[in-house]
């Protein structure tokens, strides 16, 4: 080796470093257990809500199907108000998968990409972007739905149950 290709790989192994250092930095860091416990807290918040509106429903005389409807549809509706309003998007900044996980958060995965791609249309912007995160969902609870009936007809014709 020469001395240039010494100096070539001195200055390779000082970027490599230096773009190492930079990388520490630039990426953000978490703390596992404070984010679980706002998670926690999230999803505890929005299900106690759910809670609630189930024992209002009830109290009205609903029975327990009629006010999981009403309770199943108070809640996605209030998350796409609250995704229009660009306020759910804070709740899921802060509470990550506590907001994302339950009913709300689905409605939330529809309604965002309806109201970012609005601007392009009725049918190029909302019509086809709006189940660009809940198509996929949709699509293998379907497909998973069919297949489980499937074998569970077959086991039910051959007298497994």
């Amino acid at each position: 080796m020469d001395k240039k290709d010494i100096e070539v790989s001195l200055n390779s192994e000082q970027e490599k470093k230096e773009y190492q250092e930079y990388v520490k930095q630039v990426t953000p860091t978490h703390n596992l257990w404070l984010q679980m416990l706002k998670a926690f807290i999230t999803g505890g918040v929005i299900c106690t809500i759910g809670q609630g509106i189930l024992n209002y429903a009830s109290s009205l005389g609903l029975d327990k199907q009629d006010a999981g409807s009403w309770c199943s549809l108070i809640l996605v509706l209030s998350s796409v108000i609250l995704t229009g309003l660009n306020i759910y998007p804070k709740i899921v900044k802060w509470g990550g998968a506590g907001a994302l996980v339950p009913i709300t958060g689905f409605a939330n995965s529809v309604a965002a990409p309806a109201i970012e791609f609005k601007k392009e249309g009725q049918v190029f912007g909302v019509g086809c972007k709006i189940f660009t995160i809940a198509g996929p969902v949709i699509l293998y609870g379907i497909f998973s739905s069919w297949v489980l009936g499937i074998l569970y007809w077959i086991g039910k014709t051959m007298g497994f149950w």
